[in-house]
């Protein structure tokens, strides 16, 4: 699971946002590649259109933190996956 909140380190919040990992490689637009160079066992992708709310317990030691570019993808890839307008903006 890739955690998506953005203030998990917080102890207030019992839940947390995450996305599914799999070896499951499909090649979509809501996927995002991932590889031994972003500190994964093996290639993979973070699929966005399997999010969750799960309880912050469930969670292990972090395999990996990602990179900023790399987070840039899973952002685009999450927008792509909830219907939501590229490029992010705000008013």
């Amino acid at each position: 699971m890739l955690l998506l909140s953005w203030d998990a380190h917080g102890n207030w919040r019992d839940r947390v946002t995450v996305a599914d990992i799999t070896t499951r490689i499909r090649g979509l637009d809501a996927e995002v590649p991932l590889t031994e160079e972003d500190g994964m066992p093996r290639p993979c992708v973070v699929n966005l259109d399997n999010l969750a709310t799960v309880p912050r317990s469930i969670l292990r030691s972090p395999i990996t933190r990602l990179s900023a570019e790399r987070m840039a993808e899973v952002s685009r890839a999450a927008h792509l996956a909830l219907g939501f307008p590229l490029p992010c903006t705000s008013a």
